[in-house]
């Protein structure tokens, strides 16, 4: 093991050359087998090797937030619009039409509320129930640098574990304690950890600066998040400037659900994401829906 006082910053990110491809649409998936990659090729669509999440999953630790009042009323009219569903599964099985036929990213993770530590959690779903919902992915948080980073670890290592056995894939989603610093060396730090003990996918957040060598320095696709509500406007150039720079798709909720039109919001991202539109373009898409 490495001395922790002589740990170097990467600096070489091989900016020029792009990961290898060939094999497979999505970086690093070459190797897995075909239910696997069935899956990825069910959220990713395989002629951008993209996604549009939309995510729902906030009120398994925030409750009835804006916008999820009634998610019967707001997220399943948008269902056919996206390409991948992430929420609960006592909210899909309510709320969402299994005849809307959309690859699901399942959060299975929970033990936690906004009035308690965050950070931990525990497994809520146990394999077999995510089979019977025939889900596409699992998902759930880690915590680098949080009070419960190694149980958070854990977390994820058995859902990867359960997964490869089904070939379901997981998804690690980079959760953000109060007091951490939100920049390029801790997303770095935080994806390539959750890509080497197997995620398959990761979710994590756009920086200004360094974004290009989180996503070159994770060996497998990141998806990001859109966070707090932006106006649509940021939000869109946010999506643009994530996606420009290597990003494999966006995972946003609020500034989907929260904006004033909610489905002309999700049009303009899939604009950005698929089909090449700059942010302002997009906007402009946005502004006349």
């Amino acid at each position: 093991m490495a001395d922790l006082d002589d740990i170097k910053d990467g600096k070489d990110f091989g900016a020029g050359t792009p990961p290898d491809t060939s094999r497979f649409f999505l970086k690093g998936a070459a190797h897995h087998d075909w239910g696997m990659k069935a899956r990825l090729s069910a959220m990713f669509r395989p002629e951008t090797g993209r996604t549009v999440m939309l995510a729902f999953d906030h009120g398994y630790f925030q409750g009835p937030t804006t916008g999820l009042e009634r998610i019967d009323l707001t997220i399943a009219p948008l269902a056919p619009y996206t390409d991948v569903l992430m929420g609960t599964r006592g909210a899909i099985r309510t709320m969402i039409p299994p005849e809307v036929n959309k690859p699901v990213a399942l959060r299975c993770s929970a033990g936690n509320s906004i009035l308690t530590e965050l950070s931990n959690e525990l497994i809520s779903v146990e394999i077999e129930d995510a089979l019977r919902l025939g889900v596409s992915a699992m998902a759930a948080q880690v915590y680098i640098g949080a009070e419960y980073e190694h149980k958070s670890i854990g977390n994820v290592v058995k859902l990867i574990d359960s997964g490869l056995r089904y070939g379901i894939p997981t998804m690690a989603v980079t959760g953000v304690g109060a007091d951490m610093v939100r920049d390029a060396r801790y997303f770095g730090l935080a994806t390539r950890i959750a890509a080497e003990i197997g995620a398959q996918v990761v979710k994590s957040y756009y920086v200004d600066e360094g974004f290009e060598n989180i996503v070159l320095g994770c060996p497998v696709p990141i998806v990001i998040a859109g966070g707090k509500k932006l106006p649509e406007a940021d939000a869109l150039e946010m999506a643009y400037r994530a996606i420009d720079q290597g990003a494999a798709g966006v995972d946003m909720g609020r500034n989907v659900f929260q904006s004033e039109k909610p489905l002309a919001m999700l049009k303009a991202l899939e604009a950005v994401v698929h089909h090449g539109a700059t942010g302002a373009e997009a906007y402009q898409l946005f502004q006349d829906s």
